[in-house]
């Protein structure tokens, strides 16, 4: 008796089953169609600081002559730039190092250095503390990186246009397929680039976009010797969005 009856309560459920749309991960509804567009944006922002690199190499008969000498010599180099005005949480020393030579003109001799890393914070000041170092002793140098201290909101500038500028895209499509956009589905952020710096985006990582520094001439500052041309430092970033497009 009971086994009469099963099939009359599975069909309406099997039934319902077939009335209901696939599942899609995206969230695409089945009157959507799925449209995903890839887009860039880039924002200009001009840098406000310099990051370089500065130190003292010396030579000696004995480790301890070059590392006193050494000492003395990066001591000089530290205060000169206190002078100019960068502040003591501003220097930080990144290599101190003493080997003997086994090859050539000097072999035999010991070599010590000592670098410091220097942050300016204001590019109108670089100039001058990379010359103080350099009067003071300075023979060893590298830089300036110059960096923008609030990044992240440059590089969501870029993100913003990018946004709109994959909106764009995406209306061009519906537009020529005499469809809408109903609205957004998934947004992927591409990563990027800022300066010399590399935006990671979301995993799986994108191919790096190559770098882009505009450097320009400001009229305010041009002409002296030495001084260090901020110019403009471009962000630029890309991101992927997929779009559920309806007809009109």
């Amino acid at each position: 008796m009971r086994s009469r009856y099963l099939p009359l309560i599975a069909a309406p459920l099997a039934l319902a089953a077939c009335q209901q749309p696939a599942y899609d991960a995206r969230g695409v509804d089945h009157d959507e169609t799925l449209l995903s567009v890839s887009a860039t944006g880039e924002s200009e922002v001009r840098p406000d600081e310099a990051f370089f690199q500065v130190g003292v190499e010396n030579f000696g008969q004995t480790g301890k002559a070059a590392s006193d000498a050494n000492a003395k010599d990066i001591a000089k180099v530290v205060a000169a730039l206190k002078e100019a005005g960068v502040p003591a949480k501003d220097i930080q020393t990144r290599t101190v190092g003493i080997q003997r030579i086994q090859y050539g003109d000097r072999k035999g001799q010991y070599q010590a250095n000592n670098i410091v890393a220097v942050t300016v914070r204001d590019i109108a000041k670089a100039g001058d503390a990379v010359t103080a170092a350099t009067e003071a002793g300075a023979n060893v140098f590298s830089g300036p990186d110059l960096r923008i201290s609030d990044s992240e909101k440059a590089a969501n500038t870029a993100y913003g246009e990018a946004f709109k500028a994959a909106k764009a895209r995406a209306q061009a499509y519906a537009d020529a397929a005499d469809m809408k956009i109903a609205r957004v589905l998934t947004i992927r952020d591409g990563g990027g680039a800022q300066g010399g710096r590399y935006i990671p985006g979301a995993p799986p990582p994108p191919p790096p976009v190559a770098p882009m520094v505009r450097t320009q001439a400001m009229p305010e500052e041009a002409g002296g010797a030495g001084v260090i041309q901020p110019g403009q430092t471009t962000s630029r970033v890309s991101v992927q969005v997929d779009f559920a497009l309806v007809p009109k």
